[in-house]
């Protein structure tokens, strides 16, 4: 029906055709990070779902975002004007939120190449039968995720183990870390602090061990790289050989940093650092925030759905991802089924219609030509340092304004003295996304609402007063 690189290929083209340079990182001095929501529709007669032979499918990008950074706890606005996190997995989301905004208003107004159906229940709409999305990363997700097996050589730093060589799992592994090398330095690959660091544990995109300073940093992405099939917690025990005669040495670290008040790193040398499957926060620069990190999300998403609460009260079940594909860059099969869905086996009580959904995730053997890995191939021995992208790009398939490009949470060009205007919000902000509902709602006559939204005060949503606080949007 459809192969990994085939859904990676699509959204790279889709970046570099159909996105404009502005938001794009700086040739040769910046990279970034790719996500998308691709939706998989049959040709006509035939179904995803059916076992009797190859399904002939079209593939569209309805959503992609770009974006490695999150603004701390102190920049956080309760008018929800600003977006807190605008790494690239985040931005795809709410990109993919403000898709399926348009495809309601669609449906409302009985257009037939609307993606969802009239639901069994008055005012409720369930998506259409014969439809899926795929989500892809040109990364790994930054947290659980990123805790897979780092080997002894250099240049493999996640080739294949398999389980049979490894015993006594005991001890679980996360992920964050600390190191107390200049930032600065480490950045420059030719610098004698990084040609040390070279030598010293290296976090899951390949560079050395260091905090990320809030931005989803990716390093080096080393050739021919592949899923591992060792859990951090055999890891942990680890002292003997993999079959190619490598030697586990540590597991890859990031900088997202476990939830306060909960359980929390080991912060043991080697493989039991980390403890695996804790929530975490993703790091600031000395401004803790309170952004939970892609991996925690993702796994939030296979339980909830990614359509979100207001969106909800029109749809009779939850929008899910079919499957996850990520990019070529290390990462571990089961490190990513461990993160996303996992240890969320035992959460109960949940709403009729909503479960623990096990994606199909993929790994795709081409690499985005503006990750860190390939940029810094690219800059080879050119001077300055290679750093993130400050700006994140939003794109929707919707008819009007599709693309929105911002920088410290606000559109790119924002004043201080403009912040707080309504042309100072980006369009994937918490209150636009929520000014997009009342629209809707607007154009539906009130004896078609959802029951959900014909109880006492529940209509009361009509006019969005001025400050009103609409809470921190993590």
């Amino acid at each position: 029906m459809w192969t990994a690189d085939e859904i990676a290929r699509l959204c790279y083209e889709h970046y570099g055709n159909r996105l404009p340079k502005q938001g794009k990182p700086e040739p040769n001095r910046e990279w970034t990070l790719l996500a998308a929501v691709v939706k998989i529709q049959p040709t006509a007669g035939q179904a995803c779902d059916r076992s009797d032979g190859p399904v002939q499918v079209t593939k569209e990008v309805v959503s992609m975002g770009t974006g490695t950074k999150c603004i701390g706890q102190s920049k956080m606005r309760k008018s929800g004007d600003i977006l807190n996190d605008s790494h690239a997995e985040v931005i795809a989301r709410r990109s993919f939120q403000r898709y399926l905004l348009h495809q309601l208003h669609l449906a409302a107004a009985l257009k037939e190449d609307s993606i969802f159906l009239p639901g069994s229940q008055r005012g409720l709409w369930k998506l259409r039968p014969d439809l899926l999305f795929v989500f892809f990363s040109s990364h790994t997700p930054c947290g659980d995720a990123s805790i897979i097996p780092m080997l002894e050589f250099e240049d493999q730093p996640c080739c294949p183990v398999s389980r049979d060589w490894a015993s006594n799992p005991s001890v679980e592994t996360n992920d964050n870390l600390e190191a107390p090398e200049d930032k600065r330095k480490c950045e420059d690959p030719e610098s004698p602090v990084t040609k040390k660091m070279r030598l010293e544990p290296r976090t899951p995109d390949g560079t050395a061990h260091r905090q990320s300073f809030g931005s989803q940093e990716r390093g080096p992405n080393p050739p021919n790289v592949n899923s591992s099939h060792l859990t951090a917690e055999e890891l942990a025990t680890v002292t003997g050989m993999t079959p190619s005669g490598a030697r586990v040495v540590d597991v890859y670290r990031t900088g997202a940093k476990c939830v306060p008040g909960g359980a929390g790193d080991s912060r043991k040398p080697g493989a039991a650092y980390h403890r695996v499957g804790l929530l975490r926060v993703k790091p600031g620069r000395g401004d803790r925030t309170c952004s939970m990190s892609c991996s925690d999300k993702l796994a939030r998403w296979n339980v909830l759905g990614c359509q979100g609460a207001l969106l909800m009260h029109f749809l009779e079940e939850p929008i899910y991802l079919s499957a996850v594909v990520i990019g070529k860059c290390p990462c571990s099969q089961e490190a990513m089924q461990r993160a996303l869905f996992g240890r969320c086996q035992n959460v109960s009580a949940l709403p009729e219609g909503f479960g623990v959904q096990e994606v199909k995730i993929q790994q795709s053997d081409l690499l985005f030509e503006q990750s860190r890995c390939a940029v810094q191939t690219k800059k080879a021995d050119s001077p300055g340092r290679l750093v993130p992208c400050g700006a994140a790009i939003s794109w929707s398939a919707v008819p009007e304004q599709p693309l929105d490009v911002t920088a410290n949470g606000f559109p790119q060009g924002t004043t201080k003295k403009g912040v707080g205007r309504p042309q100072a919000r980006s369009r994937i902000s918490k209150v636009e996304l929520f000014r997009s509902f009342q629209k809707l709602l607007s154009s539906i006559s009130e004896d078609k609402w959802p029951d959900s939204l014909r109880r006492p005060k529940a209509c009361e949503i009509s006019v969005l007063q001025p400050g009103i606080e609409l809470g921190p949007q993590q």
